[in-house]
């Protein structure tokens, strides 16, 4: 599980970007694989899974 800082969310759109802690990698995060609702510089927790277009956060959690 990672750790991270979401960065962007557009609620409108339903999604946005968190930045994982330990690489400073961006992973991409649409509403569905939210578990709790998050807003820019939460700190959250989250799964990474093989989007249609690379890795994307999933089972994101407020940490």
């Amino acid at each position: 599980m990672g750790k991270g800082t979401v960065k962007f969310f557009n609620e409108t759109k339903g999604f946005g970007f968190i930045k994982e802690d330990e690489s400073n990698k961006e992973y991409f995060v649409h509403v569905s694989g939210l578990v709790d609702q998050v807003k820019e510089n939460d700190e959250v927790t989250f799964e990474l899974e093989e989007g249609r277009k690379g890795l994307m956060a999933v089972s994101v959690k407020k940490a």
